[in-house]
């Protein structure tokens, strides 16, 4: 079984013994994100570390989504439950790559692929480099739109 998962399930049960609500329904949460990650497909595998980050990334993007749609409704309070929700779920990422280094990451990658003239037409190759080395640590979103910008 990966470290990360074990960390997550012993977490658990410390929130739930020290009756910490947001943390443990957070926890609860997640646990069955990967479990259900671990089951889809034709066959059930157990997840690595690496996966689970993933999972981790796209729940914690879930709860930026949605707090940022509740914020816009008026809906002050559970915008406040969302963001605390993905405040925990920071805690098992890996630490966020600055707009600097994202910066810097882009065009490392644009300089190797040399697609300096190639304008948006290289969109994918570049991409292609840069997103393995910021999985779990930035966003796809603000990736892409630097790509696209320093490819102009």
């Amino acid at each position: 079984m990966s470290a990360l998962k074990d960390r997550l399930r012993a977490d658990l049960t410390t929130a739930i013994k020290s009756r910490d609500e947001v943390r443990s329904s957070t926890l609860r949460m997640v646990l069955t994100a990967i479990t259900n990650a671990e089951v889809a497909g034709k066959e059930a595998r157990e997840l690595t570390d690496d996966d689970i980050i993933g999972v981790l990334s796209s729940e914690a993007k879930k709860r930026r989504e949605a707090a940022v749609a509740f914020g816009e409704g008026g809906r002050a309070e559970m915008a406040a439950k969302e963001f605390a929700e993905g405040e925990v779920l920071a805690d098992y990422l890996p630490a966020q790559l600055s707009d600097s280094e994202v910066t810097e990451i882009v065009s490392a990658a644009i300089e190797q692929t040399g697609a300096a003239g190639e304008g948006m037409r290289a969109m994918g190759k570049v991409m292609g480099i840069v997103t393995p080395q910021v999985k779990g640590r930035a966003d796809g979103g603000a990736v892409a739109a630097e790509v696209r910008r320093q490819l102009g």
